[in-house]
């Protein structure tokens, strides 16, 4: 090996055992399949911005701040369009006001028992992203939290893709709903009534293929500083509900959610239902149809 050789970047040199280190991490832990965590974040482009922010996210951001991260193993961009966006309710969200904020939302997929070295790294990366001037600023976190995974609901049983294929499996569309436990007692239940009771009842004949349930974990007091804490952590669940169709031809089957889970007395409000389809990368996309 000549000397350019061993100084050249990821070699072996002068002491550096990076490249050692890769081998023993990759050695030992869990590397399953199953996302045992997600990242879910919803994000509103400032006005005017609406372009360039997309560009950043599809060329860079979606990349070299998330894809290319340890034990983040999937991911996908969805889109509401302004239609989309007037179909959310409660008008009085809990979420986000108003309702309609939030254009993009995108979900990732985080290998299970690998959450807090995960943590580490996106923190680290993202604190270069932003020195190095690679964090677009001109948009707003909505809702943006860490979380783990407490279950997952099929239509059709052991058929069809499972949730570690959701988000490479070309589905049509996204229902976002979040439901607020009256305490965290009470979200237990909730979890029970819905995995057991309401979603396979809700699943059957439907266009959605499976459901999956989170619930959110504390951001590091160290996270970048436009991305406010998490709330609800000890009561709050989020749903996401995969779709075969276009959420605007089957809305009929989503509309009154927070009224079923209010009548079934499960001590829970649902603080969010709101309808996305998935972006076209390389591609601006329904950017035209935001505002």
């Amino acid at each position: 090996m000549t000397k350019e050789e061993q100084h050249a970047p990821g070699r072996q040199g002068d002491g550096d055992r990076r490249v050692d280190d890769y081998a023993a991490l990759a050695a030992v832990g869990p590397y399953g399949v199953h996302p045992g965590h997600a990242l879910i974040t919803m994000v509103e482009p400032h006005p005017g911005h609406e372009f360039a922010y997309n560009r950043w996210y599809e060329d860079d951001h979606y990349y070299a701040g998330a894809m290319a991260m340890p034990w983040m193993f999937a991911g996908r961009r969805w889109v509401a369009t302004r239609e989309l966006r007037e179909l959310r309710y409660p008008e009085k969200s809990a979420v986000t006001q108003p309702v309609t904020a939030g254009c993009y939302i995108s979900t990732y997929w985080v290998t299970e028992g690998r959450y807090d070295e995960h943590m580490k790294w996106t923190v680290g990366i993202n604190k270069r992203l932003n020195r190095d001037g690679r964090v677009y600023q001109d948009r707003t976190h909505v809702f943006t939290a860490f979380q783990d995974h407490v279950a997952t609901v099929y239509r059709d049983g052991a058929a069809g893709p499972r949730d570690y294929h959701a988000m490479d499996h070309p589905y049509a569309g996204l229902v976002v709903q979040v439901i607020d436990a009256d305490g965290p007692e009470r979200r237990a239940e909730l979890l029970e009534w819905l995995r057991a009771r309401h979603l396979p009842q809700r699943l059957h004949g439907s266009p959605a293929a499976m459901v999956t349930v989170f619930r959110p974990t504390p951001l590091p007091g160290d996270r970048m500083t436009y991305v406010k804490q998490v709330e609800g952590v000890d009561t709050r669940l989020t749903l996401l509900w995969f779709l075969e169709e276009d959420p605007r031809t089957c809305w009929d089957r989503f509309q009154g959610l927070d009224a079923l889970v209010a009548e079934a007395g499960q001590g829970g409000r649902v603080e969010l239902v709101a309808p996305f389809i998935p972006t076209v990368p390389g591609t601006d996309r329904y950017v035209d149809q935001l505002r």
